[in-house]
């Protein structure tokens, strides 16, 4: 268990040649937060690197992170992701993923990636929505 009261469980029934845990346990939250999906937005509210499916996710998960810190959260303390990639290509959903990994580092919570038609924002590539528990 980290310090902040999350554990991840990984069941030995099931394969372990995924990069998340099957599931998230937090057995005595203090406070739940349930991020927005960040979007690759800069500061003056533009779509950041069109076309650039890693340029975008890079983005999303900085805004990730400070919308974690303003609740007083931090990646450590997220419980599940959904990551939504706008493509029905499964190569730009794995470029998507692998920089949402990086970030994401060792706290490999349960996560789901799918592939959507499209997102809320003009040329929107990526967006990750997250809940922690602190």
């Amino acid at each position: 268990m980290s310090g902040t009261g999350v554990r991840l469980v990984r069941d030995v029934g099931l394969t372990d040649a995924v990069e998340y845990a099957y599931a998230a346990v937090a057995d005595t939250p203090l406070r739940a937060v349930w991020v927005a999906g960040a979007c690759p937005l800069d500061q003056d509210g533009a779509t950041v690197a069109a076309g650039d499916y890693a340029g975008q996710a890079r983005q999303v998960m900085r805004n990730l992170e400070a919308a974690l810190a303003g609740a007083g959260a931090a990646l450590t303390d997220v419980v599940k992701t959904t990551v939504y990639v706008a493509s029905s290509r499964q190569a730009d959903l794995v470029e998507a993923w692998q920089v949402y990994r990086d970030h994401m580092g060792s706290h490999d919570v349960p996560s789901t990636l799918l592939g959507v038609t499209v997102l809320g924002y003009d040329g929107q590539l990526v967006e990750v929505e997250a809940t922690a528990v602190l």
